[in-house]
């Protein structure tokens, strides 16, 4: 989930290198903590919260398929 998570962020960032995600695992949830630069905050947040809506969608299919549950966060 990780992986595909920073795949995901890597490829909506204008600083790609700068992106970085960290993994937390607490009660059966798998949390991720995505960390980029403040300028591409917007993309990837996206109008409405689109795009993160999106990416949380896609990492929870993967969670769920692997017998988990996610939450993905900006910081």
């Amino acid at each position: 989930m990780k992986e595909l998570a920073l795949r995901l962020v890597k490829e909506l960032a204008d600083s790609p290198d700068k992106v970085s995600v960290d993994e937390s695992e607490r009660g059966g949830v798998v949390t991720l903590r995505l960390t980029v630069l403040e300028s591409d905050k917007g993309k990837i947040i996206g109008k409405q919260g689109k795009v993160i809506k999106a990416i949380r969608s896609v990492v929870g299919l993967a969670a769920a398929k692997a017998g988990k549950k996610a939450s993905v966060e900006i910081d």
